[in-house]
């Protein structure tokens, strides 16, 4: 219940920020009605996302939580989708500039977020969590990650690279920008550990044997994760909202989630 409540504080932070966001004045039904006319959903998309939307090296087509999630909003919303290539660094951005009327790759709601982007109800909560390698014994346990001589990667612009910084005072942190740049770094000895979260953690205990995961005693900074969209549009605002509820209601959320193994960190409030 305690768990509960402080999530609940933490969204009523979000939502008051997300208030106080200025931004131009947007006609009421401004982005639904251009989804409408031009018959397409343009979701930004990080394609290197684990579980949530990763392209398939054989394949190329995205698979994961969101993208399929992203292919039914469209279908409820009756337009084709567009996938706009994207990153943590750049999405913001991206919003701003119209090239895309949603974010949806599991996108941590922090407040810092928040003051720039309006952010749906949560549909994923997930803390932190840190890769080593199974040769290094000098990290058995959370509390070994911030030791002096300790190089701890994070990916740039992560809320795990917020709280490396404010929270590790003996480590040195680490900020990289490329994707597999963290475990490139800690496989190839250059550091010692790197930070992530629960379904980038399972990434990589499926597919790097070198990999060991260092799970905190009690969740460390659990983070909702929601969709983005640019501010100042109420109503498409509320058009996700209504989404997420329906996806959440009617079961699509729990029995895609299964399928990627994500049920641990569901958001079903």
């Amino acid at each position: 219940m305690a768990t509960r409540s402080l999530w609940a504080v933490s969204f009523s932070i979000l939502s008051v920020l997300s208030v106080g966001i200025v931004a131009p004045a947007v006609a009421a039904d401004g982005r639904l009605q251009k989804i409408a006319e031009q018959k397409q959903l343009r979701v930004c998309s990080w394609p290197d996302y684990y579980a949530i939307s990763f392209r398939n090296p054989r394949t190329g087509a995205l698979e994961g939580l969101d993208a399929e999630l992203a292919q039914e909003f469209a279908k409820d919303l009756g337009v084709r989708l567009t996938v706009v290539e994207s990153s943590f660094p750049r999405f913001i951005e991206d919003l701003l500039a119209e090239r895309c009327d949603i974010g949806m790759f599991a996108i941590g709601a922090t407040p810092a977020r928040a003051q720039q982007v309006a952010f749906s109800q949560p549909y994923l909560r997930s803390g932190i969590y840190a890769v080593t390698t199974q040769t290094n014994g000098g990290i058995q346990r959370w509390e070994d990650l911030d030791r002096t001589g300790n190089v701890v990667v994070v990916q740039k612009d992560t809320y795990m690279d917020g709280y490396a910084r404010s929270a590790m005072k003996a480590a040195r942190i680490v900020a990289v920008t490329r994707p597999q740049e963290r475990e490139e770094e800690v496989q190839s000895g250059r550091a010692d550990a790197f930070l992530t979260d629960y379904p980038y953690g399972q990434r990589m205990l499926a597919f790097h044997p070198w990999a060991r995961l260092i799970v905190p005693d009690l969740p460390v900074q659990p983070t909702p994760y929601a969709y983005a969209v640019a501010p100042g549009d109420t109503a498409w605002l509320d058009r996700v909202n209504a989404f997420v509820a329906a996806i959440k209601a009617d079961g699509r959320l729990e029995s895609i989630a299964a399928r990627y193994k994500l049920t641990p960190i569901v958001a079903r409030d």
